[in-house]
């Protein structure tokens, strides 16, 4: 007996008031650091949205991603310190006035969020030879990326804020987070439901960067060398 044939189905097609709300999610989603509320995310809708996390495209399906999910207070405290030694590093690589803007900005919830989530990459995963990773290694960790985009716009349509923490050195989250050597981490988050938010990104609304001009970023066959950042206004 012959096995069925494997073929796509028909494409769903989204209506306009579906396509708004996606467009509107993204539009919304924000870094947040200081606005967290105190209160617990639920089992049901945590699992909502790490399942939309799973459900991201991955270069030769291989899925390498895992999710540490942070919640013991002592720990978190860890993960906070390692955060400051990184950070004032950080600061001290800034000159003059922007250090000082840089030195008032909030740029992590570790202690605030009731959840931390740490997003890894395990990179042994698939196997040596991993279909599409051939000749670009890092696409497992470019795939890792796509899974927290979707936590983070899932989130978002939950009510929930995310902020991610990037000033890390790597060697201390894989000490603090007990990961085998073929693990990285990709994204330290920080979780939490919000009843306020910027309505711009807050680095924006505070005068450390401009949005750039969407036009000014577009080519057409190969890189123009004209092409020099622009802010919009």
């Amino acid at each position: 007996m012959s096995k069925p044939a494997i073929a796509p189905e028909r494409a769903r097609q989204f209506t306009p008031f579906e396509r708004r709300a996606l467009y509107d999610v993204i539009y919304a989603r924000r870094d947040v650091r200081n606005e967290f509320l105190p209160d617990p995310v639920a089992p049901d809708v945590l699992r909502r949205v790490l399942e939309a996390a799973h459900a991201a495209p991955s270069v030769g399906f291989m899925q390498p991603w895992n999710f540490i999910l942070i919640r013991d207070a002592a720990r978190r405290r860890a993960v906070h310190k390692a955060f400051e030694a990184a950070n004032a590093e950080a600061q001290a690589m800034f000159q003059g006035e922007k250090r000082a803007q840089y030195a008032a900005l909030k740029l992590q919830g570790i202690l605030k969020a009731p959840l931390n989530i740490a997003v890894t990459c395990d990179r042994a995963r698939g196997g040596k030879v991993v279909l599409g990773r051939t000749h670009n290694r890092d696409m497992d960790l470019y795939s890792t990326v796509c899974a927290v985009q979707n936590l983070w716009l899932a989130a978002r349509a939950e009510g929930l804020g995310v902020g991610w923490v990037s000033i890390f050195r790597q060697e201390d989250l894989r000490g603090l987070l007990g990961l085998p050597e073929t693990v990285e981490v990709v994204a330290y988050l920080c979780v939490g439901h919000i009843e306020e938010a910027f309505d711009q990104p807050e680095l924006q609304a505070r005068g450390w960067r401009r949005r750039l001009s969407l036009d000014g970023l577009i080519m057409e066959d190969h890189w123009r060398g004209d092409h020099n950042e622009t802010d919009a206004r």
